[in-house]
């Protein structure tokens, strides 16, 4: 006898947890508390990868998809949205943004890839409270600050808002790491914590970007 998609049973597994005979734990849970959970699982996950163990990575893709279903099954129950409506709207999105795969669109790169995918994310948003005027807009705040600041110099570099950088010091890579390292123990050394240092700093560069960006509009 053919078994059911598995999904089908982590669906329903999900639901009788949530249920009033369920788990105490998981009946306790709303987004907000499970939401620093998804962060750990993804860590997880890339460590699995970097380690490239398949069987700790089909565990820890099965960890992070729990997360996918348990916010689903919380949504469900608000009347918000349910894992159906999920897929269904990353089926769709994806068919929309790959044109060149699913429609007739021409590309002779994967620079244009990207650029179309940009291009069609933003006319998705457009009229909606989702848009993003801003060519910085669309970076996740709660990124650590290495990857806030990376995200958003990439996104400034291209709306010509930052020029390349200039480093006055040497600029191999093994020097580059070095100093990284050598900068976030001289700042322990202070009482200093380098993530909230840069993340700080890192605030106050995008807001004169914006304000320069808002200026070269009028």
């Amino acid at each position: 006898m053919k078994r059911k998609p598995a999904i089908e049973d982590l669906l329903k597994v999900m639901a009788r947890l949530r249920s009033p005979t369920g788990c105490p734990w998981d009946r306790e849970q709303d987004h907000m508390t499970l939401r620093r959970h998804s962060i750990e699982e993804v860590y997880e996950l890339i460590d699995a990868i970097e380690n490239r163990d398949d069987h700790e990575m089909s565990e820890e893709l099965g960890d992070l998809l729990l997360q996918v279903v348990f916010h689903c099954q919380l949504a469900s129950e608000r009347g918000a949205f349910d894992f159906e409506k999920v897929t269904r709207h990353l089926v769709d999105k994806l068919i929309r943004r790959h044109p060149h795969v699913f429609g007739t669109t021409k590309v002779k790169d994967v620079d244009e890839v990207w650029a179309n995918w940009e291009q069609i994310k933003k006319a998705e948003k457009v009229g909606t409270k989702h848009e993003r005027p801003s060519a910085l807009d669309g970076i996740p705040k709660h990124l650590p600050a290495l990857l806030r600041v990376e995200k958003l110099v990439k996104k400034a570099r291209k709306a010509k808002l930052i020029s390349d950088a200039k480093p006055t010091r040497r600029t191999a890579k093994s020097a580059v790491a070095k100093e990284l390292f050598d900068l976030a123990a001289y700042a322990q050394e202070r009482g200093w914590t380098a993530e909230e240092l840069l993340m700080g700093e890192t605030k106050k560069r995008e807001r004169a970007m914006r304000k320069a960006e808002k200026k070269r509009r009028l």
